[in-house]
């Protein structure tokens, strides 16, 4: 079963929270604002899942908007990954969608995005190469690491 959600973490009191929002996949900008409008004076970010195909994460700063996209190759076929790319300035891979299909996918963006709450670059970069998982678990995955895994599981229903 493919699972499609977005949702904000935020770290509150030494207790995590994980809600969904809505988000239509088509800008980075909806993800943005639903982890600005948090308010959060601790770590705050966004965890979408689109079609189980791919994840991103979003975690604005101070000095800018961090991303990770766990699938450059998504971008072929997909607006909002091709979006992505383009926030991160890397260019869109150079091959179509049969080529796609036969490609091992990779991942593009921040690795250490979430480094500071003790998820490291090298495990981030363990779970995106996890290419067997779907999105979903991936980010599952990630809950773990960072011990929200709970509180994520109920939010998103898995």
């Amino acid at each position: 079963m493919k699972h499609d959600f977005a949702v904000t973490v935020a770290r509150v009191d030494a207790q995590w929270q994980v809600r969904t929002f809505a988000d239509d996949f088509r800008s980075i900008t909806t993800a943005i604002q639903a982890v600005r409008d948090l308010r959060a004076q601790e770590a705050a970010f966004a965890l979408l899942s689109v079609d189980d195909d791919y994840f991103v994460i979003v975690r604005p700063t101070p000095k800018g908007v961090r991303l990770l996209l766990s699938d450059a190759t998504a971008a072929i076929d997909d607006d909002y990954a091709a979006a992505i790319l383009e926030e991160l300035a890397v260019e869109m891979p150079d091959i179509d969608s049969a080529e796609r299909d036969a490609m091992e996918p990779w991942a593009e963006g921040d690795f250490a995005i979430l480094a500071d709450l003790g998820l490291s670059e090298q495990v981030m970069n363990v779970i995106c190469d996890e290419t067997d998982w779907w999105a979903s678990e991936q980010l599952q995955r990630i809950a773990e690491e960072l011990g929200f895994e709970e509180e994520f599981n109920k939010v998103v229903g898995l």
